[in-house]
């Protein structure tokens, strides 16, 4: 994949973070655990006083994420990200597994980032949706 198209795909991740009804323009993280086969990703929506959990309201993002994390070709790939989108910018950061201690869970390292980008802000999580229900938005 060039750098071109890992732009776009790096864009089209940002336009499907957007795509929150709700809250489609606010400061948004999102944190994603990638692996063959395997994505795990986290979003998080800066509301002011507070930070909100996001369910993923697009299938695709995963399926995207796969793609950019696939495209780094067989050689030293990256296992985590942050993807920063505020002001209609985004600013991306790969962590590589020589880069994160394995006895340090993931969620100690993705609530770092959050309080890296938007302060010391409490955390609300929703109940858990029905399965069906998560993606009815598309």
């Amino acid at each position: 994949m060039s750098a071109d198209e890992a732009e776009l795909l790096l864009s089209e991740i940002g336009q499907r973070l957007l795509m929150d009804i709700d809250y489609p323009s606010v400061p948004t993280l999102l944190y994603a655990q990638l692996d063959h086969n395997f994505v795990s990703e986290s979003i998080y929506k800066d509301i002011g006083n507070q930070l909100l959990f996001r369910w993923t309201t697009d299938r695709r993002l995963p399926d995207d994420l796969l793609a950019l994390w696939e495209a780094q070709g067989s050689g030293a790939r990256w296992s985590e990200m942050e993807y920063l989108l505020r002001d209609g910018r985004f600013e991306v950061r790969y962590f590589y597994p020589d880069e994160i201690d394995s006895e340090e869970d993931m969620d100690v390292r993705r609530e770092a980032a959050l309080r890296r980008h938007f302060g010391d802000k409490p955390i609300i999580y929703p109940a858990w949706p029905p399965p069906d229900d998560i993606f009815d938005d598309l």
